[in-house]
């Protein structure tokens, strides 16, 4: 139980602070005329002051309640190295004895894992979030149990008591990592890119750990290539990616005896591989409704770099007209079909037919080229039956079809086989079908597929209307009509032409997205989704995952649509996963590719330490043992050598309110009138008398 002395005026402050000027001047003009009674009247002036201000006792019954102490275990990834989770739970133990050995004090423990995604340890957003489940005034000290390894020191917050950390690790740790920095999520592909890799060694070093390591490289989980590179230093590291679509890098230096842990030791790096720029011979044997289909589609597409050249004046063509005379530029076709005809990713031939502007060693040129990597599409009108057709000369020998020379005239709506289907090409055109379905065309060439050919897509009398072909290194494909045009026009509703001739362009181009067998997986967090395309007729089999640490898990494809299987898996941790089915592999790298937690492993205290002196508190090593813990004044220093301290709050919950007034108005009265009447006698009848002037 607690007084405490209160007043509730009967007058307004300002009138009593008047009168109490005024009695105090009166009472100084009685001093100064030296009458005896003054100090008397004074003080009866005070009591009557007194009671103006009416005085009473307030008495209070109070509970006191307890202390809290703050207890943060960080329990991260990186706490998890070596005997670092004994040495916490050893330290918790402690601290629990310890504060239950302190009268009227509690503990609160907060565990604290790795932040989602690679946010790292979140250790002052974890001691932020019990503070604020704890009324501050019972808040006497927290103590943070880590490596001091914390990513969000920036959120530390003010703290009403001593903050003390409690340090896990050895002295004696220490660690080698491997650093991938400037790595790109995107590169050309033929372009070198610059890596810049670096070997660092952290903590107590010891003699014996060598100034060299050996590198291994391995892209897409292929065959490793060994380097020695030193420790230490800043290396530049070109590569070139092998093929486009995601190239998946791994580097990896051996683990040392000794050394904290070996999960930073490797590195995955994901970079995507992009073409600068596609370069298309288009040649169009002569004008037609459907030539600027192929020059609207390459010329809209701003990574496409065209070279188009349209047959506009035959060299049968007999007019009269001097040479000297006409505007047209002559057609470059050495230069094009001899000296750069590497350079082309896709060479068109639109309604081309042999004149003799193309040499048959131009065109054999171009059979070498696409059984060496290159492409080509033959985009056919009736010219394709004729006796100067394509088909007869020695493109014939890459060629996936046979003509018989019928050009078949007439409406027909173009469909989709079975395998068109499931080709990526056509997969799915049929959902892009207007209101009523595909408008017709209205001329086709006949032709038949040599073995081995993809019939994707039939017109006229079910006749083979889409022809696709891998030769050699290259690819192949036939379009057997030239109206293609007629979707672009939107004519009895058009149809997908754009992304038809899209899809087929990419496809000839090799796109990694628009491969007829193809495994992929696409990893975001821990969860991998694995796609399986192929245009098999039997679905295919179970893919077989490879973790890092070598355990084998089958999971089974499920089909999305036709020729498309995918399943959803959530990997066990992080790091480099291969997936195989059959003779296609993948590899994916879950997780970053360097984690905040393995980026330093080893314990120091030199992080918090801003924080942990802000509010006088210390940093104690729990490999010297655990800390005794006092109860120290509020603004002393709450740390020293083997202890810490917290700081008792007297926080007290008010369970009772008692007011009193001091002294009864009757008491006052009675107490100024006996002191006025002293004064009177004081003054008058035992007062010296003056003497007769």
């Amino acid at each position: 139980m607690t007084g405490t002395l209160i007043t509730d005026p009967l007058l307004p402050w300002p009138v009593l602070a008047g009168l109490a000027l005024l009695a105090a001047l009166l009472l100084g003009f009685a001093a100064w005329r030296g009458l005896s009674g003054w100090l008397l009247r004074g003080a009866a002036g005070l009591v009557l002051l007194a009671a103006l201000a009416n005085p009473s006792l307030q008495q209070e019954d109070r509970a006191a309640l307890s202390d809290i102490v703050i207890a943060v275990v960080d329990d991260s990834a990186s706490q998890k190295l070596s005997d670092r989770p004994t040495q916490s739970e050893t330290a918790l133990a402690a601290v629990r004895s310890e504060l239950a050995a302190l009268p009227g004090t509690e503990l609160r423990v907060v565990r604290l894992a790795d932040a989602p995604g690679d946010g790292g340890t979140q250790l002052m957003t974890a001691l932020s979030g019990a503070l604020a489940e704890e009324p501050r005034g019972r808040v006497a000290g927290a103590i943070l149990i880590t490596d001091g390894q914390a990513h969000d020191l920036p959120l530390a917050p003010p703290m009403p008591a001593p903050l003390h950390v409690l340090l896990t690790g050895q002295k004696a740790d220490w660690d080698r990592r491997l650093i991938i920095r400037n790595a790109p999520a995107f590169a050309i592909l033929g372009e070198p890119v610059i890596l810049t890799l670096r070997i660092e060694d952290q903590g107590a070093v010891p003699a014996e750990a060598g100034y060299e390591v050996d590198l291994t490289i391995a892209i897409d989980g292929g065959e490793p290539v060994l380097f020695s590179v030193p420790v230490g230093e800043d290396m530049e590291l070109p590569v070139t990616l092998p093929h486009g679509g995601m190239n998946v890098l791994q580097f990896q230096i051996p683990e040392s005896p000794g050394e904290l842990t070996a999960r930073n030791n490797a590195a995955v790096v994901s970079i995507n591989g992009v073409r600068d720029r596609l370069r298309v011979l288009l040649v169009s044997g002569e004008p037609h409704a459907g030539e600027r289909v192929w020059r609207n589609l390459l010329k809209s597409d701003a990574s496409v770099d065209l070279v188009h050249f349209t047959i506009l004046r035959p060299p049968e063509k007999q007019d009269g007209i001097p040479v000297d005379e006409l505007s047209l530029i002559a057609f470059p076709t050495r230069e094009l079909f001899v000296e750069k005809i590497n350079e082309f990713d896709l060479i068109i031939f639109d309604r081309y037919r042999l004149r003799g502007i193309l040499p048959l060693s131009y065109l054999e040129n171009v059979r070498d080229y696409v059984r060496q990597g290159g492409t080509v599409l033959v985009s056919a009108g009736p010219e394709f039956g004729a006796v100067d057709s394509l088909w007869r000369s020695p493109l014939a020998e890459i060629l996936p079809v046979l003509t018989t020379s019928r050009v078949i005239e007439g409406g027909f709506v173009p469909a989709l086989t079975d395998l068109g289907r499931r080709h990526p090409v056509t997969q799915g055109l049929e959902a892009l079908a207007p209101e009523g379905g595909w408008g017709r065309w209205f001329r086709q060439i006949e032709i038949s597929a040599k073995p081995g050919a993809q019939v994707v897509m039939q017109g006229a009398q079910d006749q083979p209307l889409l022809v696709l072909a891998r030769e050699g290194e290259g690819r192949v494909a036939v379009l057997a009509s030239d109206q293609a045009w007629l979707w672009g026009r939107g004519y009895e509703g058009g149809g997908p032409q754009l992304e038809l001739l899209r899809r087929l362009a990419h496809w000839m181009l090799k796109e990694p997205e628009l491969e007829e067998e193809a495994l992929t997986a696409l990893a975001k967090d821990q969860l991998l989704t694995i796609t399986r395309r192929s245009v098999a007729e039997t679905p295919p089999g179970e893919v077989t995952i490879t973790a890092p640490d070598g355990s084998e898990v089958k999971l089974a494809l499920p089909q999305v649509e036709p020729g498309h299987f995918a399943a959803d898996w959530l990997a066990p941790g992080v790091g480099l996963y291969r997936l195989a089915q059959g003779d296609l592999t993948a590899v994916v790298a879950v997780g970053p590719s360097a984690p905040k937690e393995f980026e330093e492993t080893i314990a120091t205290g030199d992080k918090l330490a801003p924080a942990v002196t802000a509010a006088n508190g210390g940093i104690l090593r729990l490999q010297d043992g655990a800390p005794d813990i006092r109860a120290v004044r509020e603004g002393r220093v709450a740390a020293g050598r083997g202890w810490i301290g917290i700081t008792p709050r007297g926080a007290y919950v008010t369970q009772d309110i008692r007011v009193a007034a001091l002294l009864p108005g009757w008491a006052y009265l009675l107490l100024a009138v006996a002191l006025a009447l002293a004064a009177w006698l004081r003054e008058g009848r035992f007062g010296k008398r003056r003497p007769n002037s």
